[in-house]
Formats: C-alpha cells, structure tokens, sequence
C-alpha cells in the first residue's frame, strides 16, 4: 500500500509597505463636493474609509464647505430674485435672527378667571 504524502504548501507572508494608492487630490475634494460620503469616495478610489478620513480630511473638509456654499447662493438667488416670500422669511430668521412674535391677548382680568381648587 502507497502511502500518500500531501504537500503543505506555505503562504508567503506579505510584509513590507502597504499599498500605494494613486489618490488625485482634486477629485476626492469634486467628490466631496457634490455629497458623496466617505465611503463612497473610499470605494471609487478603491482603499479603506480611515485611510481618506486621516490622510485626506483637508480636501474633504474644502469639499463639503463649497457645496455649503454653492446651496447657500442658490437659496438666496430663489430667495430674493424669483421673490420667494417663504426662502426670504427663512433666511431673515437664518442670518437676521429675525423671529415670529406670538402676541397673547387678555380678556379679562385675572381676578375674573375661576380656579379650581385641590
């Protein structure tokens, strides 16, 4: 009887380095400008979320900051140009700090009103 012999095979160990990763710095910030999560962008370019979050937050940050912007001019342009009372009433109590007063009219004398007693 043959005795069967099974070869074990290693797997080589990968050390060294960690993959490089052909980031372009401009499209992560037009990524982020348009919304796109971390993740999203992290899957596009391919590596792990954390690696963006930590080694490319600036261009996120500038990112997000000019889709703040651009939505904020598209308000106000609604707002004032096309005259919308509603967008103009909501930027007053945004940035004016404007607010709606609600007015509470008395009737009659409080000695007038009855309570109950407990």
């Amino acid at each position: 009887m043959e005795e069967k012999t099974k070869k074990l095979t290693k797997r080589k160990k990968t050390t060294g380095r960690p993959k490089k990763y052909n980031i372009d710095t401009e499209k992560v910030f037009k990524l982020a400008k348009y919304n796109l999560t971390n993740q999203e962008i992290a899957d596009i370019f391919g590596c792990d979320e954390s690696l963006l979050r930590k080694s490319y937050s600036e261009f996120l940050t500038k990112g997000r900051g000019e889709l703040k912007k651009r939505l904020r001019q598209a308000q106000f342009e609604v707002a004032v140009e096309d005259k919308n009372v509603t967008m103009l009433i909501w930027l007053g109590k945004q940035i004016l700090g404007q607010v709606e007063k609600a007015e509470i009219e008395m009737n009659r004398p409080i000695d007038e009103v009855g309570f109950l007693e407990i």
